[in-house]
């Protein structure tokens, strides 16, 4: 488990999640899309330090449990660490995803921004399901990077300038030809499911958007900027000719990779904490029921 990539993560996952939801819209969820009126044991695939608990719980009928797996041993020390003193009864495992088997005990199997680092992301929802009791429930809350990239505006700049939209496509596609890591798999999801037999499958959009003004209360303009360039908003790239001859080797043509450098530099350049910025990330929430086949 040494050298684990997340392990190190951890405070940028703390300072980036509240960007992608709003509590009300969890809520709603909960209560009236999937109406969970009984407690519910919850399996969390790729926990992290246990975020989707955080979030579910307080929101779950009371009985409810959680068990969170995951490679990151620091990760988990972490969850084990803000979940001690808090009125839930939760579990924490330390295991590869890829490699252990799970028990089918579990009512609900989630993920969160998991799947899209998976190079056979059908091999661990099958691995979900195969985690529920019949008629259990299956979520998988995962990105659809270009669509996110589209809805981002920032006030004075046409979007074509800051974010190439053609290029990234290409790019995400071509990243999820040679590694597997798919960055669009928020789309794709609802399509996997139906080809594992998973039943009524729906999928949401989180209703999150993040709105970063020069009139905003100097405290929440300062911690809003800073997640938004945690999560990489607004960076300024590397050395052009590594930055380059990084893109081409991801499949980008020359003059592809020189358009990238200059639109990420230009929006370098040009956000601040006195920007006028849109962030929609569009979160797709995709659900449906394991339904044995008598």
């Amino acid at each position: 488990m040494e050298g684990y990539y997340w392990d190190n993560k951890v405070e940028y996952l703390k300072r980036t999640r509240d960007l992608y939801y709003n509590d009300d819209y969890l809520e709603f969820l909960v209560r009236y899309v999937w109406k969970i009126h009984n407690p519910v044991h919850i399996v969390d695939f790729g926990c992290g330090y246990g975020y989707l608990g955080l979030k579910l719980l307080p929101l779950l009928p009371k009985g409810s449990k959680y068990t969170g797996i995951d490679k990151g041993q620091k990760l988990i020390n972490e969850a084990r660490e803000i979940f001690h003193d808090l009125p839930y009864e939760t579990e924490f495992l330390v295991a590869d995803l890829n490699e252990c088997k799970i028990e089918s005990k579990y009512d609900v199997a989630v993920c969160h921004a998991f799947l899209l680092h998976m190079p056979k992301p059908k091999k661990i929802l099958q691995k979900m399901l195969d985690s529920l009791v019949n008629k259990g429930r299956i979520i998988c809350f995962e990105p659809h990077w270009i669509s996110s990239m589209a809805s981002n505006h920032l006030h004075g700049y046409e979007q074509s300038h800051i974010v190439p939209l053609g290029p990234l496509q290409k790019l995400f596609e071509e990243d999820k030809n040679q590694s597997g890591k798919d960055g669009n798999i928020g789309a794709k999801i609802p399509l996997y499911l139906s080809e594992l037999g998973v039943k009524n499958i729906e999928c949401r959009i989180s209703d999150k958007v993040n709105v970063l003004h020069p009139n905003m209360d100097l405290k929440n303009k300062q911690n809003l900027y800073g997640s938004l360039k945690e999560d990489g908003i607004g960076n300024k790239p590397t050395d052009r000719e590594s930055f380059i001859n990084g893109l081409i080797k991801r499949g980008l043509s020359m003059s592809e990779a020189q358009k990238q450098f200059e639109a990420e530099l230009l929006f370098s350049k040009a956000f601040s904490t006195d920007s006028s910025l849109i962030v929609a990330p569009g979160m797709k929430i995709t659900f449906g029921f394991k339904v044995k086949n008598n």
